[in-house]
């Protein structure tokens, strides 16, 4: 199986900028996609950013220009630089990853989830 580590969440001020990590960890033959989603309270969990394995990025449409993802396929390991937050940002930011298990299955796995605080 597949486990997801993240780290990197917090409480910041507004304006103020937070970098997320998530490494994937397993019996992993390669990994697709990777990504982070995120979830308020009362909301549904929506697309913050993904990126392939190679290099392409998707973002949606309230952290354009603010978020960059970026990964270390050699590390497994995806991030999110975040800047310019406001307290709209907060929520809780889960990591999602996809790909083939070194038995040839594919999987998906979410991170257990990281909380992110933006005071105004």
């Amino acid at each position: 199986q597949v486990q997801l580590v993240e780290s990197g969440g917090g409480l910041v001020q507004s304006g103020g900028s937070l970098r997320l990590s998530c490494a994937a960890s397993g019996s992993i033959f390669s990994i697709s996609a990777m990504g982070w989603y995120r979830q308020a309270p009362g909301k549904q969990r929506e697309l913050v950013a993904t990126i392939t394995s190679g290099g392409n990025t998707n973002y949606g449409d309230s952290v354009k220009g603010r978020f960059t993802i970026s990964r270390d396929n050699a590390k497994n390991t995806v991030y999110i630089q975040m800047n310019s937050l406001t307290p709209a940002d907060t929520a809780v930011y889960y990591c999602h990853t996809n790909g083939v298990l070194s038995g040839y299955r594919s999987f998906g796995s979410w991170g257990q989830g990281t909380q992110v605080t933006v005071s105004s």
